[in-house]
């Protein structure tokens, strides 16, 4: 059996999630945007979940359903407000906006990249440059767990004119997801949701067009057919969510007591330890083979960073920006905690994972 601490990169699916999937998956079929019985039928689960989710958002705004998150940020990076106006992003962000951001720039737009403090944030009051015209920061950061100051953040980019988009997977559901954002990405399987489903929220009056063209939609704005199965079992695993909130904090806040704890000499914690997701420990300690160690302890699935840049062989962008060094950002690791890790098995991965380093040091003597 593997025990699982890689809740950053996905979540267990949540039997709630999977129960209101199974119907929509076997008899209920149905085009929900065909008109027969059935269609109609699948297009009120739709609907359900598209309440259920945004339930968990501000007022004021539409959510539309995308195939995850990175096409959410993509279609607000490429199409919302003036697409030729200029755009400033946090150097710590997922590379869905980063890639994007960097991409658009090669065509011309104009890119300030915002930097970091030591913990991971950014500042407040930082300037903007004249013309930017989109502002991107995510809630909680995939690889540290640093949880920026939003509001304040979004009202920097409304006095400069500018829109603010808000990458919230990793604390959608998780905590309540602050007022000034105009686009808000979440995704499914952050949230004990499947995967394949994303969504892209946007504020009342944000001018938005559409990257995909076809069948018209989503409002005409995001064509393609919906799966009433994804949408269903995403719309579960936010109501579950919601219900549970206060209880999964608690449960990851004696997670992290219980990490925190068990720490050894010579292990650091990178990023900040108050302004933090607690459900994400990223530590290092120096000479740390950290590809060995995982390979050495194939019963604990953990990683050295993002998922989504595993194997690229780069030191992490998001390390590099606190100001580690290459080789301090190779010598991390990043344990991911949630509602269904127990405190015993968060004891026996540790304490596995804190003797294999020490071993591994030792044969380095």
């Amino acid at each position: 059996m593997t025990l699982y601490l890689d809740y950053q990169a996905t979540t267990p699916l949540a039997p709630e999630a999977y129960a209101a999937m199974r119907p929509w998956l076997e008899e209920k079929f149905a085009n929900p945007h065909s008109p027969h019985k059935m269609g109609r039928e699948a297009a009120a689960v739709v609907e359900l979940a598209r309440a259920q989710i945004g339930a968990l958002l501000p007022k004021g705004g539409k959510l539309y359903f995308t195939s995850g998150a990175t096409e959410a940020l993509n279609w607000a990076l490429r199409c919302a407000g003036d697409v030729r106006a200029g755009l400033a992003i946090a150097a710590t962000e997922h590379a869905a906006v980063r890639d994007t951001a960097h991409w658009l720039a090669s065509s011309g737009r104009a890119l300030m990249e915002m930097p970091v403090n030591a913990a991971g944030l950014v500042d407040p009051t930082i300037s903007l440059p004249t013309g930017t015209g989109l502002v991107a920061t995510m809630l909680v950061n995939n690889e540290i767990g640093a949880i920026q100051p939003i509001a304040a953040l979004a009202d920097r980019a409304h006095a400069a004119n500018a829109l603010f988009l808000c990458d919230a997977v990793q604390g959608f559901g998780r905590m309540p997801i602050p007022e000034g954002p105009d686009l808000i990405a979440i995704s499914a399987h952050k949230i004990h949701g499947p995967k394949g489903i994303g969504a892209l929220w946007v504020r009342d009056g944000v001018p938005l067009t559409p990257m995909i063209h076809g069948g018209g939609q989503e409002g005409g704005l995001r064509s393609g057919t919906l799966s009433p199965a994804l949408c269903a079992g995403f719309g579960a695993a936010a109501q579950l969510a919601a219900d549970r909130m206060t209880d999964d904090a608690a449960h990851i806040a004696r997670l992290w007591e219980i990490a925190l704890a068990m720490l050894p000499t010579g292990w650091e914690i990178n990023g900040s330890t108050t302004q933090r997701y607690k459900g994400n420990l990223n530590i290092r300690r120096d000479g740390l083979d950290v590809a060995r160690l995982i390979s050495d302890l194939r019963s604990i699935a953990f990683s050295a960073g993002s998922a989504c840049a595993s194997g690229s062989g780069r030191p992490s962008h998001v390390l590099r920006a606190l100001g580690l060094s290459d080789a301090q950002a190779r010598s991390s690791v990043r344990i991911g905690f949630g509602r269904y890790t127990t405190e015993d098995d968060l004891r026996f991965a540790l304490n596995q994972i804190f003797v294999a380093s020490d071993q591994q040091g030792q044969a380095f003597q």
